[in-house]
């Protein structure tokens, strides 16, 4: 026994010098040649620094180095009026998994201009170039692996990725949801952008190989039909005390009709902007219910996606 303990205590350096130490995540703030403003984060070594971010703050190693080989790609896409910047807490728990995160600013839909924000058409294209650029024009694409790429979308970003994964919405089924319940979010943004809403073409992107959706947006113009064409693993979310997008009608309406169940996990006492990452200004989206820990809920989180993520894109 004692001969055995040495011998533990002896190789108990080796192995801590050979196991792999969690990254630092390092960042980078770019914008594609037509414009669209992103942000990249990776696995990185050095040293790093607190960054406001918008709303947001973070830790990490502004333009370091990436580093890794063959690493997976998940893309973000936000919700209506938002920014790149609205899961940095998410996609620094991927970078601490191995994963490399690409997030972008959707053009017309921001927080800056929202004047195309009914022209949800845009988005999942949007979507795709970002993973192009990932793939062949970011300086480091060869770190990539092309064959593991996730996307994760919140409230219009949700039904980004969902398009993108091979959903068919049916645009036409807007009218009447309105008019049945014209105080509704959506509802109220269609208003404000008259005129024709845009008609669909196909956007799946067969690269996209499994999606995380928290609160999808329009999620009743799918149907059974609609969806019957994502064949890629699910997680979806819910906030159970969701006032911007109330059940039965987006998050739920999805659960129903996937043709595979998804990974489903409703969230007690969430609202519909507990899926953004913490902050503290005075503004809405920071703001949750009383008694709603939003960062211990991130934490929880950010775990099952990672874990998500880690187990189907293997």
């Amino acid at each position: 026994m004692f001969v055995r303990l040495l011998a533990l205590l002896l190789l108990l350096p080796w192995v801590q010098a050979f196991a792999a130490p969690t990254p630092q995540v390092g960042f980078q703030y770019r914008h594609l040649p037509d414009g669209t403003e992103i942000g990249i984060w990776y696995p990185a070594a050095g040293q790093p620094k607190h960054q406001h971010l918008g709303l947001y703050e973070q830790d990490v190693v502004p333009e370091a180095v990436p580093v890794g080989h063959d690493l997976p790609l998940v893309v973000i896409s936000h919700g209506h009026g938002g920014a790149f910047s609205g899961h940095l807490d998410t996609a620094a728990a991927l970078v601490q998994a191995g994963f490399v995160v690409a997030s972008l600013t959707h053009p017309g839909d921001n927080w800056r201009d929202e004047s195309r924000a009914t022209h949800v058409e845009d988005r999942p294209k949007a979507l795709s170039g970002l993973i192009t650029y990932m793939l062949s024009a970011w300086p480091s694409h060869a770190l990539l692996d092309p064959a593991r790429i996730g996307a994760f979308g919140f409230s219009s970003g949700g039904f980004t990725v969902l398009a993108a994964a091979g959903g068919q919405p049916d645009l036409s089924r807007v009218m009447a949801h309105c008019a049945a319940h014209p105080d509704f979010y959506d509802c109220q943004l269609v208003r404000q952008h008259p005129g024709p809403l845009p008609g669909w073409s196909n956007r799946r992107d067969p690269r996209i190989k499994a999606i995380v959706v928290a609160a999808p947006a329009l999620g009743y113009t799918f149907g059974r039909t609609g969806l019957s064409g994502i064949t890629v693993p699910v997680q979806l979310w819910r906030a159970d005390d969701d006032h911007v997008l109330p059940a039965p009608f987006y998050a739920d309406a999805v659960h129903a009709d996937l043709p595979r169940a998804p990974e489903f996990h409703d969230v007690p006492g969430a609202g519909h902007f507990d899926f953004l990452a913490p902050c503290a200004a005075p503004v809405p989206i920071c703001r949750s219910a009383a008694g709603f820990d939003r960062a211990a809920f991130h934490r929880q989180l950010d775990a099952d996606i990672v874990a998500f993520f880690t187990r189907v894109l293997r």
